[in-house]
């Protein structure tokens, strides 16, 4: 069962680097590569990506506390 929480635990934080990542910054960072801040390309407008974004990051950020939690707090 640890090596559930292990894996389960790396692959969150592998997603949740990878989102932050995707942000805008002040200098549009990773982002502005994929089209996602500026409201062009094929993903449409930049508000609606940019709040899935958001919403994306925390719900994975979310599980990879829980994840964390019961890695640390397991009897296993």
């Amino acid at each position: 069962m640890t090596f559930f929480f292990d894996a389960l635990t790396v692959l969150l934080s592998i997603v949740v680097i990878f989102l932050i990542l995707m942000h805008s910054g002040k200098d549009a960072g990773l982002s502005g590569a994929f089209g996602v801040g500026t409201g062009q390309g094929s993903l449409g407008g930049g508000s609606l990506v940019e709040r899935n974004l958001n919403r994306w990051t925390v719900g994975v950020t979310i599980a990879w506390a829980i994840s964390c939690t019961l890695l640390v707090t397991s009897p296993w």
